[in-house]
C-alpha cells in the first residue's frame, strides 16, 4: 500500500466529506427543527444562540468541531489500513514492512493525540459559552417581569425553576454536543467502513443462491433488527428518566424547606410530620430508580448479547477464504476491525437510547419552564400610572386565582399625613391588596396611580440578601458611596445600635437577626431610600407595642410627605394613621372613615 498516495487522498476525502456534511446535515436539522417535537423545542431554546445576527463565532465552531469530527473518521479508516499492513508483514515474516509500519503508527498516533486534545478543548469551550447564553436567556426572561412570581401559580407546568436553570441547562448543553459528534461519527465512519467491508468481503451461499458481498448485507441487516427491538425494549426510559428528575427535585426541595423552617418545625415537634413526607418522597424516588433498574437489565442485558454475538461474525464468515488462502491474515484482521466498527456504527442508536431518553426529558422540562414563563408575563396586571407622587385607586376590584371578588370597586386617595390602615379578618384580601397595587396581581382590574420608580414594600418577614448587613440595610440599591456614619446613625434611630459594629460582616443575617430586628431593619431601608409611598404588611408584628409606637413616630416623622399605606390587625396602630379602610371578606364589600 503506498502509505504517500494515501495521506494525499486523505485531504481530498476531508474536503469532499466536508461539503457533502454540511449540505445533508442542514437538510436534517431543518427537517428535525420543522417536524419533530423535540426538534422545534431545540429550535426554540438555541436558534438565537447560532444566529449570525448575533454572532458569527458560535457556526464557526460548529464548523470547526465537524472538521475535527470527519478527522477522527478519516484517522480511523487510516488505522484499520495500518492493521492489514502490520499483520500482512508480519505473515509474510516481512521485519523491515514491520518496522515501516510502527514508524507509520507513530505518526498516525501522534496525529490522533494532538487532534483528540485539541478536539476535547474546542467542544467543551463550545459548550461553556453555549451554557453562558442559554443561562443568560432563561435567567433575564425569568427575573423580567416578575416572571419569577407570577410563574408560582403555574407550577404544574414548571416545578423546581432552580434546577432547569441550573442543571438542565448544563446537561442540554452537553449532551446536545455529544450527541450531535457521535451521530455525525457514526453515520460517516458507516460509509467510509461499508467501503472497506465491501472491498474485503466474498460471496456467500444462502439456500442454493449465491449472494455477492454478503457480510454486508448481513451486519445492515443484523443491525437494523436489533436496533428496532432495543428501541421498544428500551422505550419506557424516556418516561423514566423524566420522573427520575422530578421526583429528585421535589425531594430535594422538601429537604431544603425543612432547613428554611427548621424553628417552626422545631416548636411544633413536627419531626414526624415532616420524617413521614421526606420518607414518602423519597420511597417514590426510590421506586422510580429500581423501575429504572428493571428496565435498563433488560435493555443492557439485550445490547451486550447482541454486541457480543457480533463479535464471532467477521471471523467464522472469513475463516473458509483464509484458509483457502484466498485473503491474508492482515484482510481477515481488518475484515473483523471493519465489521466491528460498522456494527457500532449502525448500533448507535441502539447504544445511546438511553442518553438520547435523558436528552429528551431534558428538552421537555426546559421547554416547560420557557412555556411557563411565556404564561407568566402573558398575564394581565391591573393598569398602573404615575401621576408625580399621587398615590389612588380608581374603581379597583380584587380577585381570587378562582375569580372570586375579595375587593369590588375600591376607589380612594392617600394624602401625605394621612396614612391609611387597612384592615379586616383573614382572608378578605389585605396582603392582597398590597399585591394589586405593587403590580404583581393579576387577578383583577382597575386603575393604579401611584410613584413606580419611589415606592417600598415591607413584608411581615423581610428579605434579607446573602452578604454584609451593610447590604442588607441598602436592599434592594447598592451599599455604594455611603456617607461616613450614615448608616450607623440609622441603626441607632431603629435601636438596632448593637449592630453597629457589624455592618461589614458577611453571613446569613436572615437566621442571625430576630423576626423583629428584621423588621427594624426594615424600617431602616425605609429612612435611606426616602420613597414618596411606602406599603406596611404587618410589618411591626413582631415588635412589641413600644417598639412599634416608636417605629412609626419615627417614620412619620422622617417621612411627612411620603404616602403610607399599613396592613394590621392591632388596634394600636389606629393612632399612627388618619384613615381606616375596613374589608368585609367574602363578599367584597369594603368602607372608609377617618380616625378620630
Amino acid at each position: 500500500m503506498q502509505w504517500q498516495e494515501v495521506l494525499i487522498e486523505s485531504g481530498l476525502w476531508l474536503a469532499k466529506a466536508y461539503a457533502l456534511t454540511l449540505v445533508v446535515g442542514a437538510i436534517v436539522v431543518w427537517g428535525l427543527t420543522r417536524f419533530t417535537r423535540w426538534g422545534r423545542q431545540f429550535r426554540r431554546l438555541s436558534a438565537g444562540y447560532f444566529s449570525l445576527r448575533r454572532s458569527w463565532k458560535p457556526l464557526a465552531g460548529v464548523a470547526l468541531i465537524l472538521l475535527l469530527t470527519l478527522a477522527a473518521v478519516r484517522l480511523d479508516v487510516l488505522f484499520s489500513n495500518w492493521y492489514n499492513t502490520m499483520y500482512s508483514a508480519l505473515q509474510a515474516l516481512d521485519e523491515p514492512g514491520f518496522w515501516a509500519a510502527m514508524l507509520l503508527f507513530s505518526l498516525l498516533a501522534a496525529v490522533h493525540v494532538v487532534r483528540s486534545l485539541f478536539d476535547f478543548y474546542v467542544q467543551q469551550a463550545f459548550v461553556v459559552h453555549w451554557r453562558e447564553w442559554l443561562n443568560e436567556q432563561l435567567l433575564s426572561r425569568w427575573m423580567q417581569g416578575q416572571a419569577y412570581y407570577r410563574s408560582q401559580s403555574l407550577s404544574h407546568l414548571a416545578d423546581n425553576p432552580d434546577q432547569r436553570i441550573q442543571q438542565d441547562i448544563t446537561s442540554f448543553a452537553q449532551n446536545s454536543m455529544t450527541l450531535a459528534v457521535g451521530l455525525i461519527n457514526a453515520l460517516v465512519s458507516t460509509i467510509a467502513f461499508t467501503v472497506i467491508l465491501w472491498n474485503l468481503s466474498g460471496p456467500m451461499t444462502v439456500l442454493g443462491h449465491e449472494i455477492p458481498r454478503a457480510m454486508v448485507f448481513l451486519v445492515f441487516i443484523y443491525v437494523f433488527v436489533a436496533t428496532l427491538l432495543a428501541i421498544w425494549i428500551g422505550k419506557p426510559l424516556i418516561r423514566l428518566n423524566f420522573l427520575n428528575e422530578k421526583l429528585n427535585a421535589d425531594y430535594r426541595y422538601a429537604l431544603v424547606r425543612v432547613r428554611e423552617y427548621a424553628e417552626s418545625i422545631a416548636f411544633y415537634r413536627g419531626e414526624r410530620v415532616e420524617g413521614r413526607t421526606l420518607r414518602s418522597g423519597f420511597a417514590q424516588v426510590i421506586g422510580n430508580a429500581w423501575d429504572i433498574i428493571h428496565r435498563s437489565l433488560k435493555f443492557l442485558g439485550f445490547n451486550f448479547v447482541v454486541t457480543q454475538t457480533a463479535v464471532v461474525f467477521p471471523f467464522i464468515l472469513q475463516a473458509a477464504r483464509f484458509f483457502s488462502k484466498q485473503i491474508s491474515l492482515g484482510d481477515l484482521i481488518q475484515t473483523a476491525q471493519a465489521f466491528g466498527r460498522l456494527q457500532d456504527n449502525l448500533s448507535f442508536f441502539r447504544n445511546i437510547y438511553d442518553s438520547f431518553a435523558t436528552y429528551r426529558a431534558t428538552l421537555e422540562r426546559l421547554a416547560g419552564f420557557d412555556d411557563a414563563i411565556d404564561a407568566a408575563r402573558a398575564m394581565e396586571l391591573p393598569h398602573t400610572r404615575q401621576d408625580g407622587g399621587r398615590l389612588a385607586l380608581l374603581g379597583v376590584t380584587v380577585n381570587r386565582p378562582d375569580g372570586h371578588a375579595l375587593i369590588r370597586d375600591l376607589s380612594l386617595e392617600v394624602s401625605p399625613g394621612q396614612p391609611l390602615l387597612v384592615r379586616g379578618p383573614s382572608g378578605s384580601g389585605k396582603t392582597t391588596l398590597l399585591r394589586m397595587i405593587a403590580g404583581i396581581w393579576p387577578h383583577g382590574s382597575g386603575e393604579i396611580i401611584r410613584p413606580d420608580s419611589s415606592a417600598l414594600f415591607l413584608a411581615q418577614k423581610p428579605y434579607l440578601p446573602l452578604g454584609t448587613l451593610r447590604q442588607a440595610l441598602h436592599y434592594p440599591q447598592p451599599a455604594d458611596a455611603v456617607p461616613p456614619g450614615q448608616d450607623e446613625a440609622i441603626l441607632d434611630r431603629v435601636q438596632l445600635g448593637h449592630l453597629r459594629d457589624r455592618l461589614d460582616v458577611e453571613d446569613d443575617w436572615s437566621r442571625i437577626l430576630s423576626l423583629g430586628e428584621q423588621q427594624r431593619l426594615a424600617f431602616g431601608r425605609l429612612l435611606i431610600a426616602r420613597p414618596q409611598a411606602a406599603f406596611l404588611d404587618e410589618a411591626t408584628s413582631a415588635m412589641d407595642e413600644g417598639l412599634e409606637d416608636a417605629m412609626y413616630r419615627l417614620l412619620l416623622e422622617q417621612l411627612p410627605e411620603a404616602r403610607i399605606i399599613s396592613v394590621g390587625h392591632r388596634g394600636t396602630l389606629r393612632r399612627h394613621h388618619g384613615f381606616e379602610l375596613s374589608l368585609q371578606g367574602e363578599s367584597g364589600g369594603w368602607t372608609l372613615k377617618p380616625i378620630e
